[in-house]
C-alpha cells in the first residue's frame, strides 16, 4: 500500500482528483450556484494536468441521472452526478428511484446552500441561497439510497468518498447520495495525501449457503414441471452462462419476466419466453432468479402443493415494504456462484431430462408458431390499415375537389380570407406600427385575430 500525494488547493481539485483517482470516468451535471468551487477546480486542471473526470453537462438533471444509470449498466462501472442542492436532487428524484430499483451503483452528489451567511469563504451571496436551503435536503431520497451523508470539512473527504463508492459497489448494489457545501468545496488545501489504491474495498459477491442449496437441489431434481422465472440474473454477465449451463443441463424451461437485462439468449434451447402465466399454472417447483415480482397474484397463483426457491443476493426484496410470494427456501447468493453449486447437488435421471427435453423442444415450437402467427396477422391488419385509408381518400378526393370554391363546404378554405384581403389589412395595420407575422401559408399582423 503507497501514499499519493497532489498539489491540490482546494477541496474541490482534491474531491475531483479522487474520484478520477478510483475509476470514475465521468461526471454527469447540471450546475447551479453551487458548483463554483467545481468550476474553477476544472479550469485550474486544464492548466495543471491535475486528474479529474471528464465533465458532461445535462440540461437537465433527470438527463443527467438517465445518461449515468446508461453508462453504469453498459459499462459496469460506477457512475457520478452532480446536481444543484434541493431543487436539483429533487428534479432527478425519479431516475434515483429507477436506480434503486434496478440496483445500479451511481454516486448522486449535490450541491447545498452554503451554510454561513458571512464571514467565511463560499458564504451565501444571492438570495436564492436561503429559499432553497431545507432542514432535511436528503430527506426526500433517503428511502431509495443505500447511505447518505454530508461532506463535513476536508479532512475527511478520502474516508467519505471511499465510502460512498464501496457502499454502492456492495450487493446488492445501489445509488448512494452525497451533499457538498459550497464553503466545504472552496475550503483551502495546502496539498492532498491519499492510499493508492483504496484501502476500503466493497463487500465481495454472497456465496450461497450449502445446506440451502442441496435442500434446493433436491425440490427440483423430483419435481416434474419445474420453471425458472427471472429479469436480473443478466445484471452480473458471468450469470448468463451460469444459467444457461444449469438450465441445459437439467433441461428446465427459463421465463424472462419484465427482464431488466438479457439473462439468457432467446436462442437458447431452454427460453421459453417471456410470459410466466401457462408456467405458473402448471408447475410444482419454481426457481425465482434474482427476481421481485414473478407473477402477479391476482391474475394467476402456482399451485398449492408447488414448492418455491428464491435465489438472489436480495432474494426478499428487502427494500419492497410488502412482497408475499411463496418462498419455501431462500438462499442469498450472487447466481454466478450459486448454480454451478446447486447443479452439483443435482440428482435428476437421464430419462427424465430426456423427458423434459422432449417437451422443452415441443413447447417452445408452439411458442414460436404462435408468435409467428400473431406477427403475420398484426401485419395484414396494417397492411389492410393502411389500404383502406388510401381507398377512403381517393374516395373523399373527387368531392373535396368539386367544392373546393365553395368555402361552406371545403373545411381547409372554410372562413379564410383571400390573400388580397389579408395584403390590406397587413398595409393598414402595418401603418400603425404592428409588424407581419407569418400564420401557415398567409401572412397577417399580430392582432389580426
Amino acid at each position: 500500500m503507497s501514499r499519493k500525494e497532489i498539489a491540490a488547493e482546494s477541496v474541490a481539485e482534491a474531491y475531483l482528483a479522487l474520484l478520477a483517482e478510483r475509476g470514475i470516468e465521468y461526471l454527469f451535471a447540471n450546475a447551479g450556484t453551487d458548483f463554483a468551487p467545481i468550476v474553477e477546480a476544472y479550469a485550474k486542471a486544464a492548466h495543471t494536468g491535475l486528474a479529474a473526470p471528464k465533465p458532461l453537462i445535462a440540461t437537465h438533471e433527470n438527463v443527467a441521472i438517465s445518461m449515468a444509470h446508461g453508462y453504469a449498466v453498459a459499462s459496469g462501472k460506477v457512475s457520478a452526478v452532480m446536481v444543484h442542492v434541493s431543487v436539483g436532487t429533487a428534479n432527478a428524484l425519479c431516475g434515483v428511484f429507477n436506480a434503486a430499483r434496478e440496483n445500479v451503483p451511481i454516486l448522486f452528489t449535490a450541491g447545498r446552500s452554503p451554510l454561513t451567511e458571512e464571514g467565511v469563504f463560499g458564504a451565501r451571496d444571492t438570495y436564492i441561497h436561503w429559499a432553497q436551503e431545507m432542514f432535511d435536503q436528503a430527506g426526500m431520497l433517503r428511502e431509495m439510497v443505500k447511505w447518505d451523508y454530508e461532506l463535513r470539512n476536508g479532512a475527511q473527504l478520502e474516508t467519505v468518498v471511499d465510502r460512498a463508492l464501496s457502499l454502492a459497489t456492495s450487493a446488492p448494489e445501489g445509488p448512494v447520495y452525497l451533499s457538498l457545501p459550497r464553503e466545504v468545496l472552496a475550503e483551502k488545501l495546502s496539498g492532498f495525501a491519499y492510499n493508492s489504491p483504496s484501502r476500503r474495498a466493497a463487500v465481495a459477491a454472497p456465496g450461497a449457503d450449502e445446506g440451502a442449496l442441496e435442500e434446493a437441489a433436491k425440490i427440483l431434481s423430483k419435481a416434474k414441471r419445474p420453471v425458472i422465472i427471472t429479469a436480473s440474473a443478466g445484471r452480473d454477465p458471468a450469470a448468463v452462462a451460469a444459467l444457461g449451463d444449469f438450465a441445459e443441463a437439467f433441461a428446465i424451461p427459463v421465463v424472462e419476466h419484465r427482464q431488466r437485462h438479457l439473462s439468457l439468449s432467446a436462442e437458447h434451447p431452454c427460453h421459453l419466453g417471456y410470459d410466466p402465466t401457462p408456467f405458473v399454472k402448471e408447475a410444482d417447483a419454481i426457481l425465482v432468479l434474482e427476481m421481485d415480482v414473478p407473477w402477479v397474484p391476482i391474475r394467476v397463483q402456482p399451485p398449492a402443493a408447488c414448492q418455491v426457491i428464491h435465489l438472489g443476493v436480495d432474494p426478499l426484496c428487502a427494500q419492497y415494504p410488502i412482497r408475499g410470494f411463496p418462498c419455501d427456501i431462500a438462499i442469498a447468493g450472487a447466481a454466478r456462484l450459486a448454480l454451478p453449486k446447486l447443479g452439483a447437488a443435482m440428482k435428476v435421471s437421464d430419462g427424465v431430462i430426456a423427458e423434459r427435453r422432449d417437451e422443452l423442444v415441443t413447447r417452445r415450437a408452439a411458442q414460436r408458431a404462435g408468435w409467428k402467427s400473431c406477427a403475420r396477422r398484426w401485419r395484414g391488419r396494417h397492411r389492410s390499415t393502411r389500404h383502406g385509408s388510401a381507398t377512403a381518400s381517393a374516395r373523399r378526393a373527387p368531392a373535396l375537389r368539386s367544392s373546393s370554391t365553395n368555402t361552406r363546404c371545403c373545411p381547409s378554405t372554410a372562413h379564410r380570407p383571400s390573400r388580397a384581403r389579408i395584403s390590406g389589412r397587413a398595409r393598414r395595420r402595418g401603418s400603425a406600427g404592428a409588424p407581419a407575422r407569418r400564420s401557415g401559408s398567409s401572412w397577417r399582423s399580430p392582432t389580426d385575430r
